[in-house]
């Protein structure tokens, strides 16, 4: 394949709604490019880039696919990518290497949620846009309120540069206010015919060609002095300063298409090549160090990986962005943030499911390779001596957290293997071994995500597993002081054991006194692992207990406090005082005042009112105005409070602290509540005492199977 200079490649990301066409206008520019002989379509299961699986049974894209494409020599990477919120993880790693978002309006439904999510990206990214009006060849499509809605969720620099001449079967004509010309499409789409534009469209086709060029005029003082001046814009003028405005993300042109027709595609990437930049034309990136760094083809040899696929009988596949330099194959690169050196053994071009090797790859293009032994998503490759490491990409925390484990004991090994697959492959995927509930934790970005996730594990690793709902981490603290003593005696044929104990316990608090009437002399601040304190005084006067033996009833204590007395969870906030006890000269021990020192413990934390503690998320929820109600109304259910609610474009905010043992399948009842137009995200925000009756039957529930009982 040929090698093209950094000025004639192009990285788009296809972004849009579900359902909005997006795989459809990308088979379109393949076929229009000649690339593909026969355009496949979603329902035959046969386009390029959905070609998992997953995708084809799912008849929907689930993971970010890179193709190209060629046009008036001209090099177009060209990343689909999938709709839902759920699949957001894909989405951002092809806004991080894409230099134009192709945002898909469906005509027939206008500006949809996953519109307004894919945009919010976009804008952090400052992504150069440009909407594409598809499916005007539906018979309910309707072009002008769609681009109303555009305006109205996007601003008013969402500006029209074509419209239809008219919509439903009979679409196959577009007037193009640019270059003030109709493109008229035979039945098969296609190349257009270049016709003059109507007398009855002219009106409209002036009036919103005015408005294109103020709109441009604008944005540009140069441009503003000539069209006050001249009174007009040449077409040279309007490209150059719809190319300025859009790496600045100031202007968003919006073009027509039928994708299923074959109806625009071709424009549009004519579009691409003329205005749209190249990522030599994209501001610098930002390293971690603070510099500054150009996309230079002469530059430092330097690539960002942005994502890796695991394919069966391959290994791993890396995907890149040649940030700076050109890379070749067999070059050496040097891993910044592992220190590792990396070979670039074969350079790779992707089709969907097909490879090409290429011999070079030179600064904004994109690329993968395979079999890299230690690098991952984040990563930054360089030449030696460069020391060049770029920003990472930052993920979205997960929504969704279930419990995993095999179904076949033995197994675990391999779950685990799996699960470091899982997440290598996609950073929105988290896991961990929690020892407090004893269960292995997934975390992910919703119930999508997840039956993704359980296919994956079920068909491509074979492995067998259940998802449970995960325990709840409580924590167990007291509400008022109380006082235990415990003798543990032991004696069977010598030695024995003995160690009494006498102990007192208090809720701590920042500031509490020392006991009255006990003389402090020694005091130990633990600030424990899972949150809390434990205040641990010597209080022993006369030698009742030998200093040596304090640290043994501490470890009881602390033994006790990893397995609550009332529940088994982790205890907090306490304060122990040993002021009293009796040893043995003989039969005394560590384990004997280790013992007593738990079961006093255990005793005087069950006198001291114990209450249990729940941990409180803080939610926040976006939805639009009309969903209002209905959220409100189910978080009352979920036994939330709610703190307030304000307006964030179209849609409301509702910010409430719900209980995390409320929160289970949330991602779902939400989506189910809203029609998937509602969002939210959620973290810890504190721990809370429980209601008195779920309190009653935990600790029931527990009492059944306390291992400590003597």
């Amino acid at each position: 394949m040929a090698t093209y200079d950094s000025n004639h490649v192009k990285n788009i990301a296809l972004l849009g709604h579900p359902g909005s066409g997006k795989t459809t206008l990308a088979e379109s520019m393949l076929f229009e490019a000649g690339l593909i002989k026969r355009r496949g379509s979603v329902l035959s299961k046969n386009t390029v880039s959905d070609y998992h699986e997953l995708e084809t049974e799912r008849e929907s894209s689930v993971f970010a696919s890179l193709m190209h494409t060629v046009w008036r020599d001209y090099k177009i990477n060209i990343i689909d990518t999938p709709g839902y919120d759920d699949f957001s993880g894909e989405l951002i790693s092809a806004l991080r290497v894409a230099d134009t978002g192709l945002m898909i309006l469906n005509a027939t439904a206008g500006v949809e949620v996953g519109t307004d999510v894919i945009w919010e990206y976009t804008d952090k990214f400052k992504t150069p846009t440009l909407f594409v009006v598809n499916q005007l060849d539906k018979e309910d499509a309707d072009f002008d309120k769609t681009l109303q809605e555009a305006k109205n969720h996007f601003g008013a620099n969402v500006v029209a540069v074509q419209f239809p001449v008219q919509t439903g079967s009979k679409f196959n004509a577009i007037v193009d206010v640019l270059n003030m010309v109709m493109y008229h499409y035979g039945p098969d789409g296609g190349k257009p015919a270049k016709e003059p534009i109507p007398e009855n469209l002219k009106a409209r086709a002036d009036q919103l060609h005015k408005e294109l060029v103020e709109t441009i005029a604008a944005n540009d003082e140069g441009l503003m002095e000539k069209y006050f001046d001249q009174g007009e814009l040449d077409e040279n003028d309007m490209k150059e300063g719809l190319h300025k405005s859009m790496i600045r993300h100031d202007i968003f042109p919006l073009f027509c298409a039928s994708a299923e027709k074959n109806m625009g595609s071709g424009r549009i990437m004519g579009f691409i090549d003329n205005v749209c930049p190249s990522a030599i034309e994209m501001p610098a990136q930002k390293t971690k160090a603070g510099k500054l760094l150009t996309c230079d083809p002469k530059g430092p040899a330097c690539i960002f990986i942005f994502k890796t696929i695991t394919e069966p009988h391959i290994g791993e596949l890396s995907l890149f962005k040649v940030f700076s330099g050109t890379i070749k194959a067999g070059c050496e690169l040097v891993n910044e943030n592992t220190g590792g050196t990396e070979v670039l053994n074969q350079l790779l071009l992707l089709e969907g499911h097909n490879r090409i090797p290429v011999t070079e790859l030179v600064a904004g293009d994109i690329g993968a390779t395979l079999k890299l032994r230690s690098t991952h998503v984040n990563n930054t490759l360089h030449e030696k001596g460069a020391n060049i490491e770029l920003e990472p990409i930052q993920f979205p925390k997960p929504n969704v957290t279930v419990a995993i484990a095999t179904v076949n004991k033995g197994e675990e090994e391999k779950l685990a293997q799996v699960l470091h697959t899982l997440v290598s492959e996609d950073a929105t995927v988290r896991f961990e071994v929690s020892p407090e509930l004893k269960q292995i934790l997934l975390h992910c970005q919703g119930e999508l995500h997840l039956q993704v996730i359980q296919w994956k594990i079920a068909n491509i690793h074979k492995l067998d597993i259940t998802i449970d709902k995960p325990k709840i981490p409580y924590r167990e603290t007291i509400r008022k002081k109380a006082e235990a003593t415990y003798r543990h005696k032991k004696q069977s044929g010598g030695a024995g054991q003995f160690g009494e104990v006498f102990m007192l316990v208090e809720p701590w608090y920042e500031g509490i006194p020392d006991p009255p009437g006990l003389h402090v002399r020694g005091r130990d601040e633990i600030n424990l692992e899972w949150g809390g304190k434990l205040v641990y005084l010597n209080c022993i006067v006369g030698g009742a207990i030998d200093t040596r033996f304090l640290p043994a009833i501490l470890k009881g204590i602390m033994e006790k406090m990893h397995n609550g007395p009332i529940t088994g969870s982790y205890v907090r906030d306490v304060r122990v005082s040993v002021y009293d006890g009796k040893m043995h000269p003989v039969d005394s021990n560590d384990i004997s005042f280790k013992i007593a020192g738990l079961q006093a413990f255990r005793s005087a934390f069950k006198d001291a009112d114990p209450q249990l503690l729940e941990p409180i998320y803080q939610v926040e929820i976006s939805c639009p105005d009309d969903q209002v109600g209905s959220v409100m109304g189910d978080l009352q259910t979920r036994m939330a409070v709610v703190e307030g609610m304000e307006a964030e474009g179209h849609f409301q905010k509702i910010t409430a602290k719900v209980p995390l043992a409320q929160m289970h399948q949330y991602s779902s009842s939400l989506r189910s509540l809203t029609q998937g137009r509602a969002r939210f995200n959620m973290q810890f925000a504190s721990y809370a005492p429980v209601a008195v009756e779920v309190q009653k039957k935990l600790m029931e529930a527990y009492s059944k199977h306390d291992v400590d009982k003597e």
